[in-house]
Formats: structure tokens, C-alpha cells, sequence
């Protein structure tokens, strides 16, 4: 991936620190963004020659502004998210907004900013970060699972509309990962969910960089339109 810049949205934390650093590990000169300024100077100082944008993927024109600072972009992840979990019999209007604004409709604004260099380049990487809940659904999550099924449709779509111009656009769906936000799950809920994952483990972020690093490579220059299960056989 020499020569290769790595925008990574949601990257000052969890599975998009993890991609960061797998990405510029394999190569990339990495862009680590987030709406987290601290978090993300603290986060770039551990990746060599990495530099960091801030960025609200919840509007439009902070996008722009983050994508005209970070120059030309080769491989975009788009992985930031957020949730505002409820029933959907009362969830309020704003917290479906809120959750697909952010996850959907600024992982396709984040895409739109790079399409045309890559484009002109005759070469890109896009891969969204979608979830095993945008396959199987989730009761008290249907703004987010429709967030994450979402980005499946949209990276279909456009693997097809880019393959003429060797841009390639897969999601990756991870499973149950240990990150900050699953630590605050009580332990007699995680044995629970242990017993549905054939591997008998959660998944590491560094599992889904993996594969992130290989979608994102060379090597993977054949590969369109697709959706990378890392769960532990959670769902197959």
C-alpha cells in the first residue's frame, strides 16, 4: 500500500483505531478522522507519519471540510457510527434521523467527496463498516439495523456502478467485538452471547482491521459487491 492514502472515519477509538494502525502497518499513509480532537491527537501520535482531520459525519459540510484537508484519499473506511437504541413503537423521529444520518448518510457523503479523484485515478478501495445486526436484525435497534442493512445495499450499488473504473466497494460485518461500548455489558450477558458464537470468543478490533487490510490491499483487486462476515459463525 505504499504510496496509498487511508482516510478512516471513527478512527480515535476501537475497530477504527485498529484499521488505522493495521493500515498504516501494511503501508498506508494514514488519515485518522473523528469529532474528538484530543482523542484523535493522542490516537495519531501512536501511528508513524499518520495526521488527523476532525469531522461530524452527521453534516454535510464538515465532511467536505475534513476530505478538502486531507487531500487525495485512495482507501476510504467509512466506520463511524452512533446509536440511539429504543422500541420502535417509541423511538422519536430524531433518534432515527440522528442514527441514519450519521451512519448512512455520511458514509454516502464521505464516499461522494473521494469518487471522482479515484475516478480519475483508475483505482480505490471503499469498505463500510456495516454489522452482523444489518443481516439477522436486532428488537430495540431498527434505526441502527437499518443504518448498518443500509450500507449493504449502497456498497452493492456502487461496486457495480465503479467496477468499470477498477474501484472496488465491499462492507465488512463484524460481529461481537470488545470495545469500549461492549465493556459496559454485564457479564451474565456476555456468557449469554458466548454460547451463540460457534468460536466461543468475542472478536478483537484487530480482527476486523484484518480484514479491512486485506479488502483495502492488492491482492483483493478481484473482489467487489462483497460482504466480509467476521463474527466467530455467530451468523453463517
Amino acid at each position: 500500500m505504499t504510496n496509498r492514502t487511508a482516510f478512516v472515519t471513527g478512527a480515535s477509538r476501537g475497530i477504527g483505531l485498529a484499521c488505522a494502525k493495521a493500515l498504516a502497518a501494511a503501508g498506508a499513509r494514514v488519515v485518522l478522522a473523528a469529532r474528538d480532537t484530543a482523542k484523535l491527537e493522542a490516537a495519531s501520535a501512536e501511528i508513524p507519519g499518520s495526521t488527523w482531520v476532525q469531522i461530524d459525519i452527521a453534516s454535510a459540510e464538515s465532511i467536505k471540510e475534513a476530505f478538502l484537508k486531507a487531500g487525495k484519499v485512495d482507501i476510504l473506511i467509512n466506520n463511524a457510527a452512533i446509536t440511539k437504541d429504543g422500541l420502535a413503537l417509541r423511538m422519536k423521529k430524531d433518534d432515527w434521523d440522528a442514527v441514519i444520518g450519521a451512519n448512512l448518510t455520511g458514509a454516502f457523503l464521505a464516499i461522494q467527496q473521494v469518487l471522482q479523484p479515484m475516478m480519475k485515478e483508475r483505482w480505490g478501495r471503499i469498505i463500510n463498516i456495516s454489522s452482523i445486526v444489518g443481516e439477522t436484525g436486532n428488537p430495540g435497534q431498527a434505526n441502527y439495523v437499518a443504518s448498518k442493512a443500509g450500507l449493504i445495499g449502497l456498497t452493492k450499488s456502487l461496486a457495480q456502478e465503479m467496477a468499470s473504473r477498477n474501484i472496488t466497494v465491499n462492507a465488512v460485518a463484524p460481529g461481537f467485538v470488545d470495545t469500549d461500548m461492549t465493556a459496559a455489558l454485564s457479564e451474565e450477558l456476555k456468557n449469554r452471547m458466548l454460547e451463540h458464537i460457534p468460536l466461543r470468543r468475542f472478536g478483537k478490533p484487530e480482527d476486523i482491521a484484518a480484514a479491512v487490510t486485506f479488502l483495502a490491499s492488492e491482492e483483493a483487486g478481484y473482489i467487489t459487491g462483497a460482504v466480509l462476515n467476521v463474527n466467530g459463525g455467530m451468523y453463517m
